[in-house]
């Protein structure tokens, strides 16, 4: 299975906030850490705030935030929340597969899916960011120039 770009963007984003230890962070500056366009970004930490995963403050003092879920949250529960726990393969696509009445790959590939999700449910954003992972995360800046913005 493989993630989409979205998904490995905002895991990405959680993580680096992780460590931010009260470094004022903007979906801007986040973006050009993880050298991704900041509209990606701003769409992944949307969508994260919507989960309630991350806090996104406008002005004075505001930036980006990880909330005492997202610092908990499993890798699993994330994933599942931005892939959603469609099947694997498209079986009733249109033309619907001529196999699908009496098919078994269907339910092992679902079968694999869940084996992959529960391996992600034992692994937390907090453990993510231990060493070597999070001192590599706090060392990312974003390239030099304005970088305004929540």
């Amino acid at each position: 299975m493989r993630l989409t770009a979205f998904t490995d963007l905002s895991l990405r984003i959680v993580m680096r906030l992780a460590v931010a230890d009260g470094e004022a962070l903007t979906t801007r500056s986040v973006a050009g850490m993880l050298a991704v366009p900041y509209t990606h970004a701003a769409k992944a930490v949307a969508r994260l705030s919507e989960m309630g995963l991350v806090e996104a403050r406008r002005g004075r003092g505001g930036g980006l935030r990880l909330t005492p879920e997202g610092r908990t949250a499993t890798v699993g529960a994330i994933v599942r929340a931005l892939e959603g726990g469609g099947d694997v393969v498209a079986c009733e696509d249109d033309p619907p597969c001529p196999l699908r009445a009496a098919c078994r790959l269907r339910g092992e590939l679902r079968r694999a899916q869940e084996a992959f999700f529960a391996a992600l449910d034992e692994v937390t954003v907090e453990s993510l960011v231990a060493g070597p992972t999070g001192p590599v995360l706090v060392a990312l800046r974003p390239p030099e120039g304005p970088q305004g913005g929540v």
